[in-house]
């Protein structure tokens, strides 16, 4: 069988071919641009060369047609038609409490999908973009939908409530859902796997940190308690958000400022985090060069990234009243050494040990960076969201035709 999976944003849309007789990529690429007269496809087929194609793409029906043009071109593409494509899978940010796991899409689903807009107000709307431009290029092929939220649907109570009035919760669904559910857990089970441990048994905290960024404590193979809260705002500092803050700021700034609701909001998404403290990127690379060249900005942002995360990785031992596992996976936790190292350098006191030359390695493969002698295992596991949507797409549409 072979699945198209895409994730699509407001202005943007990632694909992936696979062939699941063997879970390979055939074929990969973005869409940039979207809404624009220069629109920029990049396509990379399986053992060829990278390709690029500037042209007008001004919505996502579009952009997919394009997808579908270069997955069946002569000399780019990877099939001879669309009808060998038998699956689409879309990652979805927020299911909200509708969603406990991965689903087959039709008319409910989109409706429940659109309730959940406000929660996810910058990924879900794009992720049905994606949905119905998929549903008009390809009609009759299956869709399935895998949302961010639904592994951490195993929370309990006193995880996910807040403490404010329960009416909220019961009218308006106000609690904590989390973020990267997909992430976390793969890479969890990829490091039950490489320690040949079973995941039932192992206390993991799993750090996704990207531009957007998250932990989970997943005791016994389930998650406990992430750091996303109702939407992705919540938690670590990040790229462009700003995570926790008091929330008593959002009124004093308002009334301050003069600001409305909605560029408060703009402000804690778009333009806190890194790129606010620093001054000058959004980027943990860019942050870093900045560090070593002596940018005091630069090194306030790196060290309250690293502070916050710290804490975090703290208070989910304190949770699960212990630690086995530290995970690092996404882009910065896969690839930023000197992030790593000041942050497991601090971990002492749970018995970490760092081993700096494993650190200083940049791999595709899991790899364990702790010294031998450490009480903790600490791996670094790349991560493969696109791998788990293929995945559950795979078996609901073998279901789907199994029960036909």
């Amino acid at each position: 069988m072979k699945i198209l999976v895409i994730n699509a944003g407001s202005s943007s849309l990632k694909y992936q071919l696979y062939d699941m007789s063997n879970e390979s990529v055939l074929a990969k690429g973005r869409v940039e641009r979207i809404g624009m007269d220069s629109s920029i496809l990049v396509h990379q087929p399986k053992n060829g060369e990278e390709v690029s194609q500037v042209s007008e793409i001004l919505e996502h029906t579009t952009a997919i047609r394009k997808v579908l043009k270069i997955l069946t071109h002569k000399e780019h593409g990877v099939i001879e038609s669309t009808q060998e494509i038998e699956a689409v899978g879309h990652r979805v940010v927020h299911g909200g409490e509708s969603f406990k796991g991965s689903v087959v899409v039709d008319q409910e689903v989109k409706t429940k999908i659109r309730r959940l807009f406000a929660l996810a107000p910058l990924h879900n709307p794009a992720a049905m973009l994606g949905i119905e431009a998929a549903e008009k290029n390809m009609p009759g092929v299956p869709q399935v939908v895998v949302f961010d939220t639904a592994f951490h649907q195993t929370m309990s109570e006193k995880a996910y409530l807040y403490p404010i009035p329960k009416v909220l919760y019961k009218k308006h669904h106000v609690r904590r859902y989390g973020a990267h559910g997909t992430s976390h857990e793969y890479v969890s089970r990829i490091a039950a796997d490489f320690l040949k441990r079973p995941v039932e048994e192992l206390k993991m905290i799993t750090c996704h940190i990207g531009n957007g960024a998250s932990l989970a404590a997943i005791q016994n193979g389930i998650s406990v308690d992430t750091s996303m809260g109702l939407t992705p705002l919540e938690g670590l500092m990040m790229g462009t958000r700003s995570g926790d803050i008091d929330p008593a700021i959002v009124p004093y700034v308002m009334n301050k400022e003069e600001l409305t609701i909605n560029e408060v909001d703009s402000m804690l998404n778009k333009h806190s985090g890194l790129l606010a403290i620093s001054g000058i990127s959004s980027d943990m690379r860019e942050i870093t060069e900045g560090m070593i060249a002596g940018y005091p900005n630069a090194t306030l942002a790196f060290e309250m990234y690293e502070y916050r995360l710290r804490k975090y990785i703290g208070s989910y031992a304190a949770a699960m009243n212990g630690v086995d596992v530290i995970v690092f996976t996404a882009g910065v936790g896969e690839n930023s050494i000197i992030l790593r190292e000041r942050v497991l350098t601090n971990l002492t006191y749970l018995g970490v040990e760092l081993d700096k030359e494993a650190n200083s390695v940049i791999s595709g493969e899991p790899r364990r960076i702790s010294a031998p002698n450490s009480k903790v295992e600490v791996l670094v596991v790349p991560t493969n969201e696109e791998l788990v949507i293929a995945r559950d797409t795979h078996r609901l549409v073998q279901n789907l035709i199994r029960n036909v």
